[in-house]
């Protein structure tokens, strides 16, 4: 992520106008800032560990969240963890929300929702990662025509990247016999 420091004193301009930041002030000669979530929303610090570790990362596990909150806050054990997510959880309205468990995997995920409802953020994700836990978690009927119109598309462009391949190698055989 590139941004110019206009855009940053911006964004610190916009979070110091809602009250979510503030100078730190001091004797530095180099602004500083400081986030006030925790004050805003009595945030206790493994919450604010947490909704970090799911804003920065995505969707993730306890033993995930354990494991990368560690410079944060210091969780003592799964346990731990999870009753961290679940006081997310029951705020009003809700902070993190747990994803159904995938087949293959053996732990749920959970994410924040913060940027909306699950909904709203799996159409403005843009990870694979997200999308594909998300599709899983909400599994959508489609129509007979749909699924099978879907997989003749499917079908062609398979066939085109089979013949795009087989190009390729015909090229690469081409190719290889100036040198022999």
């Amino acid at each position: 992520m590139n941004l110019d420091e206009d855009a940053v004193r911006g964004a610190l301009r916009s979070l110091s106008d809602q009250f979510m930041a503030r100078s730190a002030g001091g004797d530095s000669r180099v602004a500083k800032y400081e986030h006030r979530v925790n004050e805003l929303f009595n945030f206790h610090r493994h919450e604010i560990a947490v909704l970090c570790v799911l804003l920065l990362r995505g969707l993730q596990t306890l033993g995930e969240l354990r494991a990368r909150t560690e410079r944060l806050y210091a969780f003592e054990d799964l346990d731990s963890v999870h009753s961290a997510i679940n006081l997310l959880m029951k705020r009003e309205p809700p902070l993190v929300a747990v994803l159904p468990r995938q087949p293959g995997t053996k732990e749920s995920r959970y994410m924040h929702l913060l940027s909306g409802s699950l909904a709203d953020s799996a159409a403005s994700t843009t990870g694979t990662a997200q999308r594909e836990h998300y599709t899983a978690a909400t599994p959508q009927r489609e129509s007979d025509s749909a699924r099978s119109a879907r997989i003749t598309s499917l079908e062609s462009e398979v066939a085109a990247l089979r013949q795009e391949l087989a190009d390729l190698r015909e090229q690469f055989a081409a190719f290889r016999k100036q040198f022999q």
